[in-house]
């Protein structure tokens, strides 16, 4: 029957999701301690350190998965993570607190990410995410971030404190990382998180990988639809590790500002990264359902975001209910690997 194999597989999922979710938790609290101790700024360490260092699971599975022909994975695991991180993630978020979404800073980023979707949307048609298109998407993510910096900057210049310009969810998670680890820690005991993160993270990778492909090898389960679910999940451990003590202590910047980052990241980055180092085949499936479903999810909760100020409880319980649909959709459609 093929049980034994199962459960190992089963197994090294397991382990690999841990490793991942300590290990960029690791990376998040040594790369903030070491930014504040060396000097370096909130800005820069909220926008870069942060934002990158909880996107850090999705870039190692991803180039793992591509390195090891696995490109369903590299590609699904970034498009189903953006669905769980909207539907699972923030539907759980508006259930546990009403979210407010007043902040400026958060309906620019709305639009970004809408953007980001849309870009996504192109550069997959014709069915490989090529080494320029990665190299242009990376760009992109490059100057947005430059251009977020420099609105931090005018800020400062014209008497604010600076943090108005800045992502909600990296200025209220650089607040909370910094009051939580770098009061009592040192630059080597920066330096160590993070190297340990760094190798957690590596290690995490490739258990959740290699488990994931040998799964769906054994029961016959497309590696497109694996990454888009459990490994897109996983990898999004530490989104909503984040999100429930946001949402319990009613932080909504961070509610909403996380989510959005971490999915800015997830398509501009670490697929234009991956597709630096590797061009990405993108299944049909993924193209012809996967993508247009998460643009159109983001588009919608986007619009939400910019025109209302408050996002009720029931619209989680809806969020909710149309993640358990999509999942199911997924296996009744693409579950059987052809």
């Amino acid at each position: 029957m093929g049980s034994p194999d199962l459960l190992w597989q089963l197994f090294y999922i397991i382990l690999g999701i841990i490793l991942l979710t300590f290990g960029g938790d690791l990376v998040v609290r040594g790369s903030v301690t070491l930014a504040i101790k060396l000097g370096i700024s909130k800005l820069l360490v909220g926008m870069v350190i942060v934002g990158f260092g909880t996107s850090a699971p999705e870039l190692l599975v991803s180039i793992s998965a591509a390195l090891s022909g696995s490109p369903d994975i590299a590609v699904g695991n970034v498009v189903g993570s953006n669905i769980a991180n909207f539907l699972l993630i923030l539907g759980l978020a508006i259930i546990m607190t009403p979210v407010f979404c007043k902040d400026p800073a958060i309906k620019r980023d709305a639009g970004a990410v809408i953007i980001s979707g849309i870009i996504l949307l192109i550069c997959a048609q014709d069915g490989i995410i090529s080494t320029l298109e990665g190299g242009i998407m990376l760009a992109l993510l490059l100057i947005y971030l430059g251009y977020c910096i420099a609105l931090s900057r005018r800020a400062q210049t014209t008497g604010g404190d600076g943090s108005g310009a800045l992502d909600s969810a990296d200025r209220s998670t650089y607040s909370h990382e910094a009051d939580e680890f770098d009061l009592d820690q040192s630059v080597l005991a920066g330096l160590m998180l993070s190297v340990v993160g760094i190798i957690m993270l590596v290690a995490g990778a490739d258990f959740l990988v290699g488990g994931a492909s040998a799964m769906a090898r054994s029961i016959g389960i497309s590696e497109a639809v694996i990454g888009l679910t459990l490994v897109a999940v996983g990898t999004s451990l530490p989104e909503l590790a984040a999100m429930i003590p946001a949402a319990l202590k009613r932080h909504d910047d961070v509610i909403i500002g996380n989510i959005m980052g971490s999915t800015l990241f997830n398509i501009l980055s670490i697929l234009g990264i991956t597709a630096l180092i590797t061009p990405l085949d993108v299944a049909p499936q993924i193209i012809a359902m996967d993508i247009p479903i998460s643009l159109a999810i983001m588009a919608l909760t986007g619009v939400a975001i910019m025109v209302f100020s408050r996002l009720p409880r029931f619209l989680g319980g809806l969020m909710l209910a149309a993640y358990g649909v999509y999942l199911i959709g997924l296996f009744a459609s693409g579950a059987i690997a052809g």
